[in-house]
This record gives structure tokens, C-alpha cells and sequence, in this order.
């Protein structure tokens, strides 16, 4: 049996997570106690107890989540200085989807704990502060008809497209807001289950984030990026991050991009994957992941009593 491990992005979050956890295990505790210095305030705090305004805002829910993810890896691993051998020992490919590659990145070995929560600390802030357009889910439609139908309706001043291919039949759409209501209107016409707008500040995954990209691979580019040592899907391109460089390429590059969920786990599974364990608070890729590929087995691990197994 091959595993892969994975990790969630935003909308995973949820007051009170990690807590538990920390309470259990000290090598999670260890890891909220390094993300609270490095980000020169506590982190711990919010995951552990709110409040659920100030968690939901972007430039604490990505190094929120972060931390907490790799609190639990690092409860399972026994240890921060095991993280990267227990991935190796335990996974033969990690992947994360949106923020969640951050923490698979740090898995592998290609960023340290401090980095990754840094990292996804500055890109929180910039992606907050370009405040424009929105996001919206799609219920029931398939892919191509509704690139199809981004396409038709956006032109340089007004435009939507893809961010998030999750699972078939479930799709995030992101861009200026009045592209996205006249694509709302052609996608219930035709076919569309829903088109749900979502209570978010900006266009994730869309090309109204690219000052933000800008900013961050300047970030990027000062950072310290290893080598991977466990195979890392990214999102851009559903396919290996073979090396440094396409790490750091694809950081910045991410921000603007569509989330390739499907593709992911697709190429994971042609590639003898049967096992994927998602690693951080909630259930939300084992459902997504249940619908690409009904015959994997899918574990979620977030809880003591999941650790201890």
C-alpha cells in the first residue's frame, strides 16, 4: 500500500483546534510555542481559543492553520526533529491544497517550521489587503462548462475564472464581482445545481492577486528552500516540485493560480497512491478526496485519540 499525506487550506479552521492536541502531546505543543516567536505574537492563542473574528481573518487563519497542522504532524512524529524522517518513513508523496502546501513543503523537508509560518503569515497580510472581488462555489456543473462559461463573460476589466477544481461537481469560481454575477446567471442556465457566493475578503486564486504574488516572491526569494526529500505535488500543475527552484516558483505563483485538487489526487492515484491520510483540524479533503477517488482509503487526523490510532 502507498500513502500520501495531505493538508488542508482555509476554511479547515475552526476555534478550539489544536488545543487537545497540545494538551497531549508535547512536540505539538513545541511547535505552537516556535510558531508564537517567530510571529512575534500568539498564534496559540487564537487557534486555541478565538475569537472566532479575529481566526477568520486571512492573516491569521493561514499561519493558524499551518501551525496547527504541523502540531499534529508533529505529535505523530514524536517529535519536531522527526517530522521530516517520519514523513519519509510514513509517505511516499505529500501534497496540500491552497495554504495546506506550505505545510507539506515543511513535511518534506523544503521549508523549516519558522519559514513555513512566516511565510504563510506575509502572504495572509497580502492577500487581506488587495480587498477586491470575490469568490463563489459551483454545485453540479463540469469543469470545461464552466471554464467555458468564466471565459465568455470576462474581459480585462472585469473577469473570473477558476480558483479551486475541489471534486467534481464542486468548483470555486473567483474574480471581479460583476463578472462573477453574470457568470452566476449562465451557470444556473446551464445547469448549475447552486452558485454560492462565499463569505471571503478578496479573489483568491485569481489574477486580482498579483501585486500580492509580486510582493510574496520577493519574500520568496529570501527564504530558505531545500530540496525535497518526499515528493510534493504542487497545485499549479498537479505534478512533482522536482526541485528548489520550482519550490520557490511556485509559492508566489500559487496566489494567482487555480488549486488542481482534482488533478492531484488524480496523479497521486495513477501513481500507485491507495492511501491518503489528511493531517490537520476537520474533514474536508477526506470528502473531496472520496469523491475524485471513491476506492482510496482516507483517514483524517486531528484529534489525540487519531494520533494515538
Amino acid at each position: 500500500m502507498t500513502r500520501a499525506f495531505v493538508f488542508p487550506g482555509q476554511g479547515a479552521h475552526v476555534v478550539g483546534m489544536g488545543l487537545a492536541v497540545a494538551q497531549a502531546f508535547p512536540a505539538a505543543a513545541d511547535v505552537y510555542r516556535r510558531a508564537d516567536a517567530a510571529l512575534g505574537y500568539a498564534i496559540s492563542d487564537i487557534c486555541f481559543y478565538g475569537p472566532e473574528a479575529t481566526l477568520t481573518a486571512t492573516e491569521h487563519t493561514q499561519p493558524a492553520l499551518v501551525t496547527t497542522e504541523l502540531a499534529i504532524l508533529a505529535a505523530l512524529a514524536g517529535g519536531t526533529e522527526h517530522i521530516v524522517s517520519y514523513t519519509m518513513a510514513q509517505a511516499t508523496a505529500v501534497a496540500g491544497h491552497s495554504l495546506g502546501e506550505y505545510s507539506a513543503l515543511c513535511a518534506a523537508g523544503s521549508l523549516s517550521i519558522e519559514d513555513a509560518i512566516s511565510l504563510v503569515r506575509t502572504r495572509g497580510q497580502l492577500m487581506a489587503a488587495a480587498n477586491a472581488g470575490g469568490m463563489a462555489a459551483v454545485i453540479g456543473l463540469d469543469d470545461a462548462r464552466i471554464d467555458e462559461i468564466c471565459a465568455s463573460v470576462s474581459h480585462p476589466d472585469s473577469s473570473v475564472v477558476v480558483a479551486n477544481y475541489n471534486s467534481p461537481g464542486q468548483t470555486v469560481i473567483s474574480g471581479h464581482t460583476t463578472a462573477i454575477e453574470q457568470a452566476s446567471i449562465l451557470l444556473k442556465e446551464a445547469g448549475a445545481k447552486r452558485v454560492l457566493p462565499l463569505n471571503v475578503s478578496a479573489a483568491f486564486h485569481s489574477p486580482l492577486m498579483r501585486e500580492a504574488a509580486q510582493q510574496l516572491a520577493h519574500v520568496v526569494a529570501r527564504t530558505t528552500i531545500n530540496m525535497p526529500k518526499v515528493t510534493v505535488i504542487g497545485n499549479i500543475h498537479a505534478k512533482p516540485l522536482v526541485d528548489v527552484t520550482a519550490v520557490g516558483s511556485e509559492l508566489p505563483a500559487q496566489v494567482t493560480s487555480a488549486v488542481r485538487w482534482v488533478d492531484t489526487i488524480s496523479y497521486m492515484v495513477a501513481h500507485g497512491v491507495t492511501e491518503f491520510v489528511e493531517i490537520g483540524p476537520g474533514t474536508v479533503l477526506a470528502g473531496l478526496i472520496k469523491r475524485i477517488a471513491p476506492h482510496a482509503i482516507v483517514t483524517s487526523i486531528g484529534t489525540p485519540e487519531s494520533i494515538r490510532g
